[in-house]
């Protein structure tokens, strides 16, 4: 059994996978109330409350699991990328627990970890396919043809898709977290009202600042009475227009690889336009879009694991490589 711990933003999670990627616990402490009052992450105050959290839900996780730690055979932890303060927290307490029980420790890629919630029974989803990597901090298209790895073929040039998100959500006033504020509000209103921007830029990148700037002209041009009355077709058609973007550009680099299946993992697979309009993809199951520790169970398995003590010099990082 592996045990993993993700602390990679504002999510302390611990969960125990098994080798056959079966899920004995998933245990997630949000901080998304902590950080409303501020309309985003504080990355400070994040790693201080994972530094509250990570042994409570340490214990919970075990307990939801009904193990001891005599029955975790190794520990796996996000090593990045990520906010790397966040990340300290998740590492220090990851070795100092394999340390403490000599056991080998897996540090694990958080994007490596998204796509490998594919990888859990039941239902384990078996390359090679094309996988749509969308959260508040990564787009990506990825050619997956190993389970132990993958190949980028399309990645943002600028904001990525959660970050454009959370950006449309500020601007229209619909709190925090952004992008589910978003998400809702445009339930309500009509797609079609305004015509947003679609970037069109070589082989199959993304760009999503030329939309922000966009609904930022929009906004601030519109009186406050009549803004409000239109908030739900903003929020609409602005989600319209990056929902489009993200599902043109992967279904034409599906075709290109040879038609290959879809996939959908991140933060933004959880958004109800995606998931419909992409309704023929392998889609991760909604606790697991947004970041947990599972996944970075779930990618120990094909990670190369450091026996003890040759981790304890290791250290995170921030930004992919």
């Amino acid at each position: 059994m592996i045990l993993g711990i993700e602390t990679s933003c504002d999510e302390t999670a611990v969960a125990l996978v098994t080798q056959d990627g079966e899920v004995r616990s998933n245990v997630v402490a949000s901080q998304a109330e902590l950080h409303a009052r501020y309309g985003g992450v504080v990355p400070e105050v994040a790693s201080r409350r994972h530094l509250e959290l990570v042994g409570p839900v340490l214990s919970e996780a075990l307990e939801r699991g009904k193990a001891t730690l005599d029955e975790v055979e190794a520990v796996a932890v996000t090593r990045g990328p990520g906010l790397i303060g966040a990340l300290l927290v998740g590492l220090s307490a990851a070795k100092a627990l394999a340390w403490s029980r000599r056991l080998p420790l897996i540090p694990v890629d958080h994007l490596h970890g998204h796509v490998a919630s594919l990888y859990l029974e039941p239902g384990a989803l078996e390359p090679p396919f094309l996988c749509l990597l969308v959260s508040g901090g990564h787009t990506l298209l990825l050619d997956v043809r190993a389970r132990s790895g993958y190949h980028v073929v399309g990645t943002t040039l600028d904001d990525a898709a959660g970050e454009a998100f959370d950006k449309g959500a500020r601007l229209l006033g619909l709190g925090y977290p952004g992008g589910a504020a978003l998400d809702r509000k445009a339930r309500d209103g009509d797609p079609d009202a305004y015509s947003f921007p679609v970037a069109r830029v070589p082989g199959f990148d993304f760009s999503f600042s030329g939309l922000k700037t966009a609904l930022l002209y929009v906004v601030r041009d519109l009186p406050a009475d009549e803004l409000e009355r239109r908030r739900a077709d903003l929020a609409a058609s602005y989600q319209h227009a990056i929902v489009r973007a993200l599902v043109e550009r992967t279904r034409a680099a599906a075709m290109e690889l040879g038609g290959q299946p879809i996939a959908v993992v991140g933060g933004v697979g959880a958004n109800s336009e995606l998931r419909a309009a992409l309704a023929d993809a392998t889609l991760a199951p909604l606790p697991l879009c947004t970041d947990n520790a599972v996944m970075i169970a779930s990618a120990a398995r094909y990670a190369p694991a450091i026996p003890f003590p040759q981790y304890l010099a290791l250290d995170a990082y921030a930004t992919a490589a």
